[in-house]
């Protein structure tokens, strides 16, 4: 018969963990490098993405700005494949304060752009994003009327009180936020009704194939009055077929985003007209 020590615990993860757990610190901890080693040389950047206008989707409402990374062979890393990993460490926060000076030195060098930019919930009071914040607003006065701050929903709803109170200090200055995701955390709707959320984007479990997708269609209808309830801009995320933008369009958002209306580039158009310009 097989027998135990006293101190043996089978749900214990220390010592001798199983191979899957291994394997998994191990590639999070080689992910976490990668990203630190990117972030130390400067090795980032943004893809910048349309949203566009539902009833005339050749009209940009504002571009959103993705985060990306270098590896050392220098191959462009989405933050799909990090963020997993490093969203609730430090280099998270470093990477809210990247993305956010990227987007606040484009948003200044191109007085027409309207931009979004993701962060973390974990990252209000965080000092060297405020910092930079401050830095820019502070040389461009109007530059966060122009700036659109976007908060998934599962990461508001980590710490609700803290985002409401967060949000009111920048609309007072401007700036716009964006619940981003909306759909797939758990927004309980007393905090819906409290946080003033000006733009809500919906989640791509929702919204893809959704021409053909009946119980889709009902969620999808079901979110577009909560949002309009509330006063806020409806986006649609992840539109890859003109079915499914023809039915949110007659559903009646406000806006898509997708493949459809165009993947997001690191050199944008308006550098791309900047140097043709420059070139003629």
């Amino acid at each position: 018969m097989t027998t135990f020590s006293s101190n043996f615990d089978p749900l214990s993860t220390d010592g001798m963990s199983d191979p899957l757990t291994q394997a998994i610190s191990l590639r999070d901890r080689h992910t976490i490098d990668m990203v630190k080693a990117a972030l130390s040389h400067k090795q980032t950047l943004l893809a910048f993405q349309p949203i566009v206008t539902a009833q005339d989707p050749t009209q940009v409402a504002f571009h959103e700005g993705l985060f990306r990374v270098l590896d050392n062979t220098g191959r462009i890393i989405p933050a799909k494949d990090f963020m997993p990993a490093v969203e609730n460490t430090e280099v998270g926060r470093l990477i809210d304060c990247a993305a956010l000076e990227m987007g606040l030195r484009e948003l200044a060098e191109n007085p027409d752009l309207r931009l979004s930019i993701n962060m973390s919930a974990r990252s209000i009071g965080y000092r060297k994003w405020t910092s930079i914040l401050d830095a820019y607003l502070t040389e461009h006065p109007l530059i966060g009327e122009r700036l659109i701050l976007e908060i998934t929903e599962r990461s508001a709803m980590t710490i609700p009180d803290l985002v409401v109170s967060f949000m009111k200090d920048l609309q007072r200055k401007g700036i716009a936020f964006a619940l981003d995701d909306f759909g797939a955390g758990y927004t309980a709707f007393r905090y819906l009704k409290e946080f003033y959320f000006d733009i809500l984007k919906v989640d791509a479990i929702f919204t893809q194939g959704v021409a053909e997708d009946a119980g889709n269609q009902v969620i999808c209808e079901a979110i577009l009055s909560v949002g309009k309830h509330f006063d806020m801009v409806t986006v649609a995320e992840n539109i890859e077929t003109l079915e499914d933008a023809q039915f949110l369009t007659s559903a009646g958002f406000d806006c898509l985003q997708g493949h459809l209306f165009g993947a997001p580039k690191t050199v944008p158009d308006w550098r791309e007209s900047a140097t043709k310009q420059r070139t003629a």
